[in-house]
């Protein structure tokens, strides 16, 4: 599933191979990925305009575009691929984010299009039709980036509450941008069991826990992506942990599937 790591990957793609390039046709007849716009709506707010400034929070990305245009809000859900190609169909850029198995030039699962004047278009490839495209997206309700927050954002997050721990690093509105795998690996490398509650965090905790996080993202931005983590090939049934060689458990955590070591994670 794309994490924070992937999307910046997304975000890099348009960067370099998108902006300020006019736009003079969008398919957005998939009305499930596009909801709440009609088909056509969000066609002509962008035909005529180009994608200016690229930005990204989290999981979230969202493109200004010229002439005080609308916001383009792009969320890749959990198994979107942004691809930019040519004229001719082939790929030119599609960043560094893991295939899942799609060869290059395999467009079937294109939910949403953007087709420029110099020829090639901008597309959303989703075979599980779970991405999102959206005008003026609400991007202002998301917690700091996860990339670059703060320590006292950090801490100001974990201020109280009674969830687990892990719950609490993956709710967006809270820090933006950790999924399962990254909260996994942030929280073995912090040696805080998943299910501790919130409240019961101490400084030190939230300190190692603040250093593992920006560790860990930063970790899968350089390597490509969340499956290059280091506890990735650890997170299965027969699974040992790598620093003391006990058996990995598991549990349904924040209504996610969890790994951890129950040695170390207390």
């Amino acid at each position: 599933m794309p994490e924070l790591p992937e999307v910046e990957s997304a975000r890099a793609v348009i960067a370099r191979a998108a902006v300020d390039r006019r736009i003079v046709d969008v398919d957005d007849s998939d009305t499930f990925v596009c909801r709440p716009h009609a088909p056509g709506e969000i066609r002509a707010a962008l035909v005529g305009r180009t994608l200016t400034t690229v930005h990204r929070r989290g999981k979230s990305m969202w493109c200004d575009t010229s002439d005080d245009g609308p916001v383009l809000g792009i969320h890749l859900g959990m198994s979107g691929k942004i691809v930019v190609a040519g004229a001719d169909g082939t790929e030119l850029d599609g960043g560094d984010y893991w295939e899942r198995g799609r060869a290059a030039g395999d467009y079937r699962y294109t939910r949403f299009s953007l087709s420029f004047a110099d020829g090639g278009a901008l597309l959303l490839v989703d075979p599980r039709r779970l991405g999102r495209v959206r005008l003026d997206p609400p991007v202002d309700e998301l917690g700091p980036d996860a990339a670059d927050i703060t320590r006292a954002q950090f801490r100001a997050a974990f201020a109280s509450g009674t969830a687990p721990v892990k719950a609490r690093l993956l709710d967006q509105n809270a820090i933006a941008g950790i999924g399962n795998l990254l909260a996994d690996q942030a929280l073995w490398l912090a040696k805080i069991s998943p299910r501790r509650p919130v409240r019961d965090l101490t400084r030190n905790d939230l300190n190692r826990l603040y250093r593992a996080v920006l560790a860990s993202v930063g970790a899968a931005v350089s390597a490509g992506g969340v499956h290059t983590l280091s506890i990735i090939p650890y997170r299965r049934p027969g699974g040992l942990c790598p620093r003391d060689g006990v058996p990995m458990v598991t549990a349904q955590v924040g209504g996610r599937t969890t790994w951890w070591c129950p040695r170390e994670q207390t």
